[in-house]
């Protein structure tokens, strides 16, 4: 008997030794194969996912973007998404790790990734689809899949009744330019695959800047060019966040219609990009501010 539980001891140390040495860990197609007891979410949509399923007591931490809802602000704060510290993840001793892609640095993840404890990556995509897979990624990363499969029924009905909505709204025309920063009076707008122009299609509306994928500063000559019917930006201060009075002072986005009758939308960052179980109310939001600018 001894002989026996010392074999087993042996096997466990060798299959963790070797999950180490191969930079991964191993789960089976049922995801029964490791410890979600002790979980950290990174990632504030995959936070919100966990409470949506009702899973959220498994929860130890969460990352800095997690503050919805409001009880993730009780969790330690194990770092922002994209500058990551493997010492500060891995100090409250968590048997797995579920984080959205983009998390960072690189070189934090390849860290966090060859570490004994289960690291899952839930893809990331600026769309519904993308929402119901996160939702399905992180049920079948619980071992949840019954929960998560009826989260997505309602998430899907929502979105498409806020899409619905969007389109009823005949934004279409609607020119909308999504501002991330204007440090330093430079302004950094959003072009295609983000999560902005994701957020402003799904309202039903045209984001200005189809040139370029990502987020990059704009020439003045490319801002009056774009001629935006409405600035959109996150509702935050700091560097990143000129007050109106700063940003309709800008001479580029000034000359533009929406500098010329200040047209402006702000709303929380998480709400608007998180592309969440929230975002079909997100979409229903931006469609109604969009709207009083009809006309």
């Amino acid at each position: 008997m001894f002989r026996s539980k010392f074999s087993a001891i042996l096997i466990a140390v060798f299959i963790g030794f070797a999950s180490v040495l191969m930079g991964a860990s191993v789960v089976n197609a049922q995801n029964q194969s490791y410890d979600t007891s002790r979980l950290i979410s990174i990632g504030g949509s995959i936070t919100e996912i966990i409470y949506a399923l009702g899973e959220e007591d498994r929860l130890i931490a969460r990352d800095t973007t997690s503050r919805e809802p409001v009880e993730a602000m009780k969790l330690p704060d194990v770092g922002y998404i994209r500058r990551l510290s493997p010492e500060g993840v891995l100090s409250v001793n968590p048997t797995a790790i579920i984080a959205l892609e983009g998390s960072g640095p690189k070189e934090a993840i390849d860290v966090l990734q060859k570490a004994s404890v289960p690291f899952i990556i839930v893809p990331e995509s600026y769309d519904a689809e993308g929402i119901v897979n996160k939702i399905r990624k992180t049920g079948e990363a619980l071992n949840v899949p019954e929960k998560a499969a009826a989260l997505i029924k309602e998430v899907q009905a929502d979105l498409a009744s806020a899409q619905a909505a969007g389109e009823a709204s005949d934004l279409k025309n609607m020119r909308v330019l999504f501002v991330l920063s204007t440090r330093v009076g430079r302004i950094t707008a959003s072009g295609f695959g983000t999560a902005a122009d994701g957020i402003i299609k799904l309202a039903g509306a045209t984001n200005v800047i189809d040139q370029f994928q990502g987020y990059k500063q704009l020439s003045n000559e490319a801002i009056i060019k774009a001629a935006p019917d409405v600035i959109l930006m996150m509702a935050r201060g700091g560097d990143h966040g000129a007050g109106n009075k700063e940003l309709f002072g800008n001479p580029s986005i000034a000359a533009t219609p929406a500098g010329e009758k200040q047209n402006i939308v702000r709303m929380n960052g998480l709400y608007l990009l998180g592309f969440g179980p929230r975002t079909a109310n997100a979409i229903r939001d931006l469609s109604q501010a969009l709207s009083e600018f009809k006309g």
